[in-house]
């Protein structure tokens, strides 16, 4: 089994009421390792974040970060994370005017690659972590693929979402498949829409537009209990030579806590063992 990352996403209600004691929490599940998200609505400097997590027992070793932030101050915010001790940079999602419906998005694409060029000079590596809307046609192709074929592995690698990839239209195992080699950390997300939730539904980034994410109206899962092939997801995982796994869950199972589907998830990875 892969080490499991916990994506501090899941928690971000919780820690913005109690930062240390939510971290204690996530470790107490067992978790040894995690994701960020939204590092800097903490109002911590790097030391006092890292601080936290080794209090805590946790180790970030990714972070979500967004493009626009990196864009504008590359420097301190890249440095930040790196800082607070991650070894993986994520472009976690893209607004609508940088995707590739935008008419600036071969410029967005550069960007990304010099972004790539900064955070290898700081000693890490920059992932992008998908969304549905990547696997759009664009000049024939997914662009998603697009993305990656237009910048080298070497300043851009994969994090693939595997429930954005379903919802997307393709097999994730076969994706992460595809991008053998450059897939070192895969995202673990699980949902069930046999109750008729809308697997359609619009989404965001940070919590915004709670409308679109009522309970239901996206039915995410622990891992495990929704309808991925978690096994045959690692199984293609390790094929492709991924290093790490992340549990994400964006919205608790109903009826669940957070901090208990997060418990839930890694209790069924490690089932597998």
């Amino acid at each position: 089994m892969f080490p499991i990352m916990l994506q501090l996403y899941n928690v971000r209600d919780e820690l913005a009421k109690d930062f240390d004691g939510t971290l204690k929490q996530v470790a107490d599940v067992g978790y040894k390792y995690v994701e960020l998200a939204l590092a800097s609505a903490y109002n911590k400097t790097a030391s006092q974040f890292k601080a936290s997590l080794d209090k805590a027992g946790l180790v970030a070793v990714s972070a979500h970060v967004p493009y626009r932030d990196m864009l504008a101050n590359p420097d301190k915010v890249i440095g930040f994370h790196i800082d607070v001790g991650c070894k993986f940079i994520v472009i976690p999602f893209l607004g609508d005017e940088d995707r590739s419906t935008s008419p600036t998005y071969e410029e967005v694409k550069k960007n990304i690659a010099k972004l790539g060029e900064e955070v290898n000079k700081k000693g890490a590596v920059l992932l992008y972590h998908n969304h549905e809307f990547e696997f759009a046609d664009y000049k024939g192709k997914y662009a998603l693929d697009d993305l990656y074929d237009s910048i080298p592995a070497s300043l851009l690698q994969t994090e693939i979402d595997i429930c954005w990839a379903k919802v997307g239209g393709v097999d994730p195992a076969d994706y992460i498949r595809k991008y053998r080699g450059r897939a070192p950390v895969v995202h673990l997300k699980d949902f069930d829409s046999s109750q008729g939730g809308t697997i359609k539904a619009a989404y965001d980034l940070i919590g915004e537009a709670k409308k679109a994410r009522q309970a239901g109206a996206f039915p995410f899962r622990a891992v495990g209990y929704g309808i991925q092939d978690i096994p045959g997801v690692l199984k293609a995982s390790e094929e492709a030579g991924a290093k790490w796994v992340v549990v994400e869950q964006d919205l608790p199972s109903p009826g669940k806590t957070p901090i208990e589907c997060a418990r839930d998830s890694l209790n069924y990875l490690n089932g597998l063992k």
